[in-house]
């Protein structure tokens, strides 16, 4: 069985309960982290410990605090206490390394999904998503990250696709990792960040709403967005069901169209 399990964020004990429930067997079973794998929790560290042990067994794409993890481990930004114990473990240059090597997107064309932290841009054909997901991991390789991760890190109210190959760059980067909202010519909007119930601002759209999105003909799964919850449609399927706030954690088994959660209160 294939498991897309929504956002942990250091609750290993959660993601224990969790796998428990789903009688998780590695030499059986796949699971696909749609990631934020660390930060605001507790276990972080058990979190990329165990996940290292069985990395032969699972699928992770990065997230916006995996990055913001890497960019601690390189000085960019500050730590703090959930993931102090990451930065000082002595696993750290292992489990830094193992994260720089993932992916921002992953596709499995015969299980008829793709996976990314926050979704793909609705201007990205699958191609193009491809396209970007390469050069962003070949940069994650470079021996010039952390000065790219510092461009890449300057925060934007709003993006579009366009300008020099830096901009599309972090155009493509703050899709995979941070999108939410977007208004109809496809810029994305990072001011808001709740929940579509409560949006006020009449020309922004939830990302997967946009009227101008191109088709992607994968079913794409991602977390990111603890307000939306889950979701199952057609074309999206919505994991981040809040763990670390206390909600659930929640895997769905790909093949079979099984929901299941555990309580994290």
């Amino acid at each position: 069985m294939t498991w897309a399990i929504g956002d942990i964020q250091g609750c290993f004990d959660s993601l224990e309960k969790l796998l428990k429930k789903i009688d998780f067997n590695p030499n059986r079973d796949n699971l696909w982290f749609v990631g934020d794998l660390v930060n605001r929790g507790p276990k972080g560290l058990e979190v990329l410990e165990y996940l290292y042990s069985i990395k032969d067994s699972i699928k992770v794409v990065l997230g916006n605090h995996d990055i913001a993890l890497i960019a601690a481990y390189y000085g960019l930004k500050k730590s703090n206490p959930t993931i102090e114990p990451i930065l000082s473990s002595k696993k750290a240059d292992i489990l830094i390394a193992w994260l720089k090597s993932l992916p921002f997107l992953h596709i499995d064309k015969n299980l008829g999904y793709a996976m990314a932290h926050a979704g793909v841009a609705p201007n990205f054909t699958l191609d193009l998503a491809k396209k970007y997901n390469d050069i962003l991991q070949s940069k994650m390789q470079s021996s010039n990250l952390k000065e790219w991760l510092q461009e890449m890190m300057s925060k934007d109210d709003t993006l579009e696709f366009c300008g020099d190959e830096l901009q599309k760059q972090k155009y493509a980067l703050s899709s995979f990792i941070r999108m939410r909202y977007c208004y109809s010519n496809n810029k994305l909007d990072f001011k808001q960040k709740g929940s579509p119930k409560e949006l006020k601002n009449s020309k922004l759209y939830p990302w997967f709403d946009c009227p101008n999105r191109v088709k992607i003909d994968l079913k794409i799964v991602f977390g990111h967005w603890s307000t939306l919850g889950f979701i199952n449609k057609d074309d999206i399927l919505a994991l981040d069901t809040g763990c670390v706030w206390k909600r659930e954690l929640s895997a769905f088994c790909l093949e079979e169209n099984i929901l299941v959660q555990v309580d994290c209160k």
